[in-house]
């Protein structure tokens, strides 16, 4: 039986893919604002999942196959739709400067122009994948469900599957450094691996089984982990221990960013949050109602990315805080 904050899991990424539907309307359809909007490079029924970059482009994905693109720094954006439409939940940026994204429908999709075009991987699993990361020697690594770990050092061209065997669902992994590698995800659920990937050893579980939607190591023994109910908590030793940070919001917390700004946390609501000195102040956001859960570093700004069609440039100076 899956857990409350598994079925939100769920639920969560399902409902990012669920079109809005018109209904009960008695006014005629205005083909003229419909023509605008589908003109658009990002629309409102865009549900926008991840960002990442290398050093020429920026590359934001999200739900029936959307890739935006543009040039870095410039936030010009072309709008591009992968065949079949995947539905997609992740992607990042490798040391070659390629690109790769995660699926819902369990694939890789790789490209190396920049987004331009992509070749379709398929992973070749049963179990459902939800994120996925490129490690320093340009090896693929994505993590889901019974506690899985899938891994190529082949471009994808093959596949290792490994599990912990428990029926947990698998939420972040990261590689820190070209050796040290973290996981996280239900029922508090930590592991690490120290030769780059090779093997991987259970840690002590976070406090109260916390289910964590992500996870952020800025080194190899300091972290943090967000989830339901606007809860982070923060370890300083490898995940030993962990500590509760208090946070001014309620509202689920989904994404993760480290800048040279500092240290930021995204959810729903829009929520904003910036980490000072172990606690958390709101950052002043345009008052939409839409999730947010991937950000990016554009210069002086931070871009974050979310429902709705959600992409916004905000100033991530330390001042532009609300209490």
């Amino acid at each position: 039986m899956y857990s409350e904050q598994r079925k939100h899991n769920y639920l969560f990424v399902l409902m990012a893919f669920i079109p809005f539907a018109l209904v009960g309307c008695e006014a005629p359809l205005n083909l003229e604002s419909v023509d605008k909007e589908t003109s658009q490079p990002i629309r409102r029924t865009d549900q926008l999942q991840a960002i990442a970059s290398n050093d020429q482009a920026m590359i934001v994905v999200g739900n029936n196959g959307l890739v935006l693109t543009t040039a870095k720094g410039e936030l010009q954006w072309q709008r591009h739709q992968l065949k079949n439409q995947p539905n997609l939940i992740d992607v990042e940026s490798c040391p070659d400067q390629s690109f790769i994204a995660l699926s819902f429908e369990k694939q890789i999709w790789r490209s190396n122009d920049n987004g331009q075009q992509w070749q379709l991987i398929n992973l070749g699993t049963q179990e459902n994948m939800l994120d996925l990361v490129c490690a320093p020697d340009g090896s693929y690594w994505v993590a889901g469900s019974f506690s899985s770990i899938l891994s190529s050092h082949d471009a994808g061209a093959s596949w290792k599957e490994f599990s912990f065997n428990e029926d947990a669902m698998l939420t972040s992994i990261q590689f820190v450094t070209p050796q040290v590698a973290y996981a996280t995800g239900e029922f508090g659920m930590v592991v690490r691996s120290d030769d780059a990937g090779a093997s991987w050893s259970l840690l002590e579980p976070l406090p109260n089984e916390f289910y964590p939607q992500a996870t952020l190591f800025k080194s190899s023994v300091e972290g943090w982990v967000v989830g339901l109910d606007g809860v982070v908590m923060h370890t300083s030793n490898a995940g030993k221990h962990w500590q509760v940070q208090p946070t001014p919001v309620a509202a689920p917390l989904y994404g993760l960013h480290l800048s040279k700004a500092g240290l930021y946390a995204l959810g729903e609501n829009a929520t904003v949050l910036q980490e000072q000195n172990g606690r958390w102040v709101s950052v002043t956001s345009p008052p939409v109602s839409a999730y947010l859960r991937a950000a990016e570093t554009v210069g002086d700004q931070l871009l974050v990315a979310g429902g709705n069609g959600t992409l916004l440039a905000l100033n991530s100076k330390k001042n532009n805080h609300s209490e």
